[in-house]
């Protein structure tokens, strides 16, 4: 039976670091990614920008060169995925995993494709595939999406976007500038103050204009075929509508964690159990990495202020060996 030393689950960027410090570690691993490389990072917006400079988003002391000092999606992607080739990291692409158990000092990990063994695991599998359901009727209709990729789509329609993170704001302004009638659904006060600073003042200018619609202190009741039904303290209002495009944030897989024997915190924002120091859970031998260490607090952790974890990690697995 070949056991690896460690096996990594998730290959983004994290992920990936974790790969170049084992190898560089001398350790037998593999990374296991259910989509393709930076899975997270393709499904972004086609012309997203981050917030963070290109030397934020390096990993391995390996230099990302952007046009701009912030890069574009497409930019982190070529990074990333060059990365991986000229290390010849050992990643296997579209493997999702479906259960971990452990028995003895050994994990067995089960994928849709084989099984593997291995001493060690790291779960680095951030948080972008569940989105926060709006729980209403008619969210599961074909015009309603939770991810956002490309304006086009939504030309000479009426759109409704449902937040005011950076994701909806950068939607909203993208649809508006392609031809769509576009409302900003947003259940707080204000524009969420997190949005890009660069960005901030174009929203806010749109709306002040008219271009662009805007609904504060509202939720959704109901969607249907041709309508969205708001509600504030003024009482419901029907719009016409043609798309829904909710983004309203995203979660970990919790499940997936509790099945893995990670003890979460009971409140609401499901913290789950590790050691800062070494980041190893309650579960001796297994360890999470990156925005996943934040449970519902997805926004305190970033690839920045993560990469850290890659040496916390091999190193201490390097000293359990």
């Amino acid at each position: 039976m070949n056991i690896w030393d460690v096996v990594i689950i998730g290959g983004g960027p994290i992920g990936i670091a974790c790969g170049l410090e084992a190898q560089k570690k001398g350790l037998s691993y593999v990374i296991l990614e259910k989509g393709p490389i930076v899975n997270s990072l393709y499904n972004y917006p086609d012309k997203m920008q981050f917030f963070s400079s290109s030397e934020r988003l390096e990993i391995d002391d390996i230099p990302f060169i952007s046009t701009e000092a912030k890069p574009k999606r497409d930019e982190a992607l070529e990074y990333y995925r060059r990365i991986v080739t000229s290390n010849k990291l050992h990643i296997n692409l579209f493997e999702e995993v479906i259960n971990i158990q452990k028995e003895q000092n050994v994990f067995t990990i089960s994928s849709n494709k084989t099984t593997y063994n291995a001493t060690q695991i790291v779960i680095a599998t951030g948080f972008y595939d569940i989105p926060n359901l709006l729980q209403v009727p008619g969210e599961g209709l074909k015009k309603v999406t939770h991810y956002y990729k490309n304006p086009h789509y939504y030309s000479g329609q009426k759109v409704a976007v449902i937040g005011a993170s950076n994701s909806s704001v950068d939607a909203a302004l993208e649809c508006w500038r392609k031809g769509a009638e576009v409302t900003l659904i947003i259940r707080g006060t204000e524009i969420g103050p997190r949005v890009k600073y660069w960005v901030r003042p174009d929203i806010i200018n749109r709306i002040e204009e008219g271009s662009i619609s805007v609904h504060y202190n509202t939720t959704v009741k109901e969607i249907t075929p041709n309508t969205i039904v708001i509600e504030n303290t003024d009482g419901a209002t029907v719009l016409q509508n043609d798309f829904v495009i909710a983004l309203t944030g995203y979660r970990p897989n919790f499940k997936f964690l509790e099945m893995a024997g990670i003890e979460l915190s009971q409140d609401e924002k499901k913290l789950p159990k590790y050691n800062p120091n070494t980041m190893e859970t309650n579960v001796s031998g297994l360890y999470l990495a990156g925005v996943i260490c934040g449970g519902m607090e997805t926004h305190k952790w970033f690839i920045e202020n993560s990469r850290i974890h890659a040496i916390q990690i091999m190193s201490s697995i390097l000293q359990n060996k």
